[in-house]
């Protein structure tokens, strides 16, 4: 594998760094694109992200489950404030 300038290891590590909040805010974006998207093809692939953007963010699997079941952009936003909120218990990562 090539290796990495300074600055590019210092971009990496940032991202890294941050990733959390990264997912949190494509999490709420996807929330306005499910809700405008008309295409059925297009919005399984959108909660197909929404289901792994929750559980790097350590999302319950239940509740994982039950939103991506419901397939309701309005349920997402609620975990998606819960979890600003700090009334999601995350899931501890491997």
């Amino acid at each position: 594998m090539a290796e990495h300038s300074r600055y590019q290891q210092g971009v990496i590590r940032r991202y890294y760094e941050n990733r959390e909040q990264i997912d949190e805010q494509k999490l709420g974006e996807l929330v306005t694109s499910l809700f405008l998207e008309e295409s059925a093809k297009k919005k399984k692939s959108m909660w197909e992200r929404a289901a792994t953007l929750m559980e790097r963010l350590g999302i319950p699997e239940r509740r994982r489950t039950h939103v991506v079941d419901s397939a309701d952009p309005a349920t997402l936003a609620a975990v998606i404030e819960d979890l600003r909120a700090g009334r999601i218990r995350r899931e501890k990562k491997d």
